[in-house]
Parts: structure tokens; sequence; C-alpha cells
């Protein structure tokens, strides 16, 4: 029988998803802020270059990438809080040294020290831990939200608080943030009963070389590698070309990146449905990687006017926005069941190594060629990701489902061949040591009741 009150999250599931998704926010705010200024605010300090200015920009993503799986797995030994606090304090102590530091060297070491803070990976494992399976994708959904609405108050609020307390006053309060977030997984996160066994929120090693060998999830891998590298290269020129191209003080451009944010958010949602519902998924990706590239290379052809560069900026960030949100969707897509968690670690990896390749290159291609050779530099990554793109198939429309065993059907060898046979399933796998099995479906073509009589046949419910 479905329980009643299944269909809403519990309050203290509800308090983790809140309380989880507040402290990624402040991280990413964290994280994002200092994009914006430090290309322009950042030349004051000793020993600044734009090749410098780019590694700093970039830094943070190198130490992430190394981290985070193995503060996933370091967090299934000891504990998720655990490693979240010391997650927290190692970014703050990162953001106090960037503060106290008046060199570029200070502001790199910074920036490397934040990234150690590598805490994702601890903290979805932890939201997994504390909500049912039939409410884990809305958790999830809820912090991939978070994440987003903290980039563009980022982009807003990183100038404006540059502006009134200089780049140590912004380094402090990113500091702040951390410490604060300690204080909300303290007090505001429900206590967890014990680490989940769980496939699809974290990295599981008998999943991690299908996952690296899989054509179609690397795609995706070297998709988000692009993505974000373009977007830190940019941010090595762009605010450098709305002050000596455009005029703009930089004190004024939070209303550039708030107008292009908004109209994104807002241009990006009918590409989305028209994606998901028509299953166009790979139609989308493809145009928007095409507007990327042209983007691009209208900023090097066109920017050099205040009007062009604020219409560049709004269409680079409907196509980088709605990107960032297709990405996540294609890989739960793609990836084999029970494999969701392996190839999300992998592809978050994957993001962080961009993030640090396009602010490197990015100073590297200013220092030697100038803004405009920044931009070109962008649109080459983003045809060389097209040209792998076309290759892609498209997506299977389908939904991941993990369900507990009863101990007859686990006794059953021949389940796995015998779900294969119900319309509308595609994949699936018995991981014997969680009693659970992992499904892949397309609910429009699922039979429904004869997938509930195999895997139950004492009770006739199912949670997708």
């Amino acid at each position: 029988m479905h329980d009643p009150h299944s269909e809403r999250m519990s309050g203290g599931e509800t308090r983790a998803a809140g309380g989880l998704a507040l402290v990624f926010a402040f991280r990413m705010l964290g994280m994002f802020m200092v994009l914006p200024v430090l290309a322009t605010y950042g030349m004051d300090l000793a020993g600044a270059s734009p090749a410098l200015i780019g590694l700093a920009i970039g830094a943070y993503g190198l130490t992430q990438a190394v981290l985070q799986i193995p503060f996933g797995i370091i967090s299934d030994r000891i504990g998720r809080r655990p490693v979240i606090y010391l997650g927290l304090i190692v970014f703050a102590l990162g953001s106090l040294l960037a503060a106290r530091s008046d060199s570029i060297w200070g502001v790199i070491a910074g920036r490397v020290l934040q990234g150690a803070g590598a805490i994702s990976a601890a903290v979805m494992a932890l939201l997994s831990d504390l909500t049912r399976e039939q409410h884990r994708t809305k958790a999830m959904a809820m912090i991939g939200m978070t994440i987003g609405v903290s980039f563009a108050i980022a982009m807003v609020v990183g100038p404006l608080l540059t502006r009134a307390f200089g780049l140590s006053g912004l380094f402090m309060a990113t500091g702040g943030m951390a410490l604060f977030g300690i204080l909300i997984v303290a007090f505001v996160v429900p206590k967890a009963n014990g680490p989940l066994q769980h496939r699809e929120s974290g990295v599981a090693r008998q999943a991690l070389g299908p996952t690296l060998r899989h054509p179609d999830l690397l795609r995706l891998d070297l998709g988000i590698f692009v993505l974000h590298a373009m977007l830190m290269s940019s941010f090595v020129a762009l605010p450098l070309a709305l002050v000596e191209k455009a005029g703009l003080p930089k004190e004024q451009h939070w209303w550039v990146y708030l107008t292009a944010l908004l109209i994104s958010f807002f241009a990006m949602i009918p590409f989305i449905i028209y994606g998901e519902k028509k299953r166009q998924m790979k139609r989308v990706l493809l145009g928007a990687v095409a507007v990327l590239m042209l983007t691009e290379l209208y900023f090097w052809a066109f920017g050099d006017s205040l009007r062009a560069l604020v219409i560049g900026t709004v269409v680079f960030f409907i196509a980088f926005n709605l990107l960032e949100a297709s990405l996540p969707s294609l890989i739960s897509k793609v990836s084999p069941a029970g494999g969701k968690g392996t190839a999300m670690g992998v592809y978050s990896t994957s993001q962080f190594l961009g993030s640090a390749a396009g602010g490197i290159l990015g100073g590297w291609l200013l220092q030697h060629g100038g803004v405009g050779v920044v931009f070109l530099g962008g649109a080459v990554l983003s045809a060389i990701w097209l040209v792998f793109a076309v290759t892609m198939r498209e997506p299977p429309y389908v939904t991941s489902l993990r369900m507990p065993l009863s101990p007859e059907a686990q006794r059953d060898a021949g389940l796995v061949e015998r779900l294969l046979a119900v319309a509308g399933v595609t994949d699936a796998v018995v991981v014997a040591e969680e009693a659970a099995i992992y499904i892949k479906l397309d609910k429009e073509l699922l039979d429904r009741p004869s997938l509930e009589r195999l895997i139950n046949p004492s009770s006739q419910t199912c949670e997708a």
C-alpha cells in the first residue's frame, strides 16, 4: 500500500535539502564572486600579470578536481559531517589567506586552498542519507537550482562588494559564508543514521571503469570541461573589454551581468521544455554549443562598444545557462543503471578541470595576444566540442529507479533478464550488497503492472 504521507517531503527532508542547498549556495558564492572582479581589481596586486590573474581565477578548480572524489570516498568511511566541516574550514582559511595578501601569489595560494575544501561529493552523499528514494531527485534539483541562483547573485554582488570593501573585503565575506555554512550543517541539517549504501549518490569503484569507457558520457564530460573553460577564460577578458573598449568603469559592471542573467534565465526555459517534451535534447545541445561559438566570434569581431558587449553577454549566458542546466540531465539519462553517482563524480571533476584550464589558458592568451585572442580561443574550444557532440546519439528518455528487493527476488537468477523483457525497461542491475535493484525506464512505454509483479510479488507498490 502507498504511504499517504510519502508523496510529500517530510519536515526533516525539507530541512536537509534546504540546509544543504544553503551550504552549497554560500560556497558557490565564494567561488563565483571573484570572477567578475579579479581581472580588473587584481591588476593592482603586487606582481600581477594577465597570465597570473588567469591562474588565480582558475586555481581553485585544480585542487577541487583532484580532491572531490577522494573526499567523497573518505566520507563513506569516517562520516559526512567531519569531511564537510573540514572542507568548509579549509575554504575559510583559503579565503583568509587571499584576503590578507597584497600580492598576486598570495591570492593564488588562497584560491588553491579554497579549492581544497572540496565538499560537493560529501554534501550530495549526506543529502542521499537524509532523503527517501522518491524525494531524492526533487532534493537534488533544489541544490541544482540553488547553484544557478547563487551564480547569478555572485555576478552582481561580487562587483558591488568589491567596490565597497576592495578585494580583501570580498575574500573576507567568502570566508564568513563558509563559517556560516558550518553553523547550518550543525544546527539546521538533521542527523543521519549513518552512511547509506547507495550507488546513485556517490562514486562506486566498480562503476568507474565502465564510466570512463562510455563514449557518450565522455562526450558530456568534454562538454562540461569546455563550458567551464569558456566561462573562466571569458571572465579573464570580458571585464577588461568592458573597461578598455566600452569605457564602462569597473564599479558599474554589475548591471551588465544582472541584465544578462535575468534575460537568460527566462530565455532558456522554452528550449529546455522543447528538448524534454519533444525528445530533441541533442538538437538543443548542438544549437546552444553553436551559439556559444558564434558569440565568442562576435566578441572577437565586434566587441568594441558597450552595446555590442552587452548583447554578446546576454546571448552568451542564454547558451551557457541552457547547457549548464541540460548537461546533468543528459548524464543521468545516458549513465547505465546504478552508475549515475559515478558518472556525476567524473562529470564534476571534468567541470573543475575545465575551470582551471580556462582561467590559465585565458590569462596566457590575454598576456600574449590581448582580449580579442581570448575570445578567439573560446571559439576554437567550442568548435572542438561541436565536432564531438555532433556524433553523440540521441539520449534515451529514461528515468532512474532504485528499489529494495525481497529475499525471494534476490535469489531469482533470471530476474534481470525478465525485467529487460518488460516494455519500457532499458537497463537493470542487481546490487547484492544493497539488496536493491537499479532500473532505467521510459515512463511513456512502461508496462508498470508487469514491473511491480516481478520486483515484489507480495506488494503492489513501486516508487518512481
